[in-house]
């Protein structure tokens, strides 16, 4: 501010936004991002303008799951103020999404469609879930990204099973343990045979449910996960 660079006061204000999202400091993050987002339009910067959109749907959607963690409660059935507060996650998001693809920006659409699909999820909007991580799931196809590919089948088993889809699930579960032993993520591992053994359950496919809730314990009992 002193010496008057608009743009480096942007920044500052939003990687201020940022940690004071990691401190739980929501309504605090939305101001800083904002400045960020005011002073990046102010300058024309279009760069500078996507990221705040995108970091200010992440403090929301950061702010939605904290409020919504205090509920137990499933996707779709959350009180006023948390669906207010995810679908300001959502619109935000959008308004990301069709900046970067203004600028031809392919792995900031990607991060964008996986948290909208992750928003839609808890909004209890499956179908629009599904839509979103599949475009999540193509581009990270084209980057070679394994781990966002593997984030985008499990994030599409856990739609699937909200729409009663089983049968596509243990599909999406299956590609999910597959990519995890090709990453080696064993606690990855584990959720995706947990998944398989409660999907395959529901499709009452009770032998190859006990092989994979066994599989499951056998990883939990080596990574000494109580």
């Amino acid at each position: 501010r002193t010496i008057g660079d608009r743009i480096g006061e942007a920044k500052a204000s939003g990687n201020l936004g940022n940690t004071l999202k990691i401190l739980g400091q929501f309504d605090e993050a939305v101001v800083c991002c904002q400045r960020h987002l005011d002073i990046s339009q102010e300058q024309r910067d279009k760069v500078g303008e996507a990221r705040a959109l995108y970091n200010i749907g992440n403090v929301y959607h950061a702010k939605g799951k904290h409020l919504s963690w205090n509920m137990a409660q499933d996707p779709g059935s959350l009180p006023q103020e948390v669906k207010e507060t995810l679908q300001k996650a959502s619109e935000y998001y959008e308004r990301n999404l069709s900046l970067v693809k203004e600028l031809g920006d392919r792995a900031a659409q990607g991060r964008a469609y996986g948290n909208l699909g992750n928003t839609q999820y808890l909004l209890g909007n499956f179908s629009e879930a599904i839509a979103f991580h599949k475009e999540r799931l193509a581009i990270a196809k084209e980057f070679g990204d394994k781990a966002a590919e593997r984030r985008a089948y499990s994030n599409l088993g856990n739609a699937h099973i909200f729409l009663g889809r089983f049968d596509i699930s243990a599909e999406y579960y299956k590609k999910t343990l597959q990519l995890s032993r090709q990453l080696k993520d064993q606690a990855v591992e584990a959720q995706a045979c947990y998944s398989l053994g409660n999907t395959c359950t529901l499709l009452q496919d009770y032998e190859r449910a006990i092989e994979y809730h066994l599989k499951h314990l056998v990883i939990a009992q080596e990574l000494g996960d109580r």
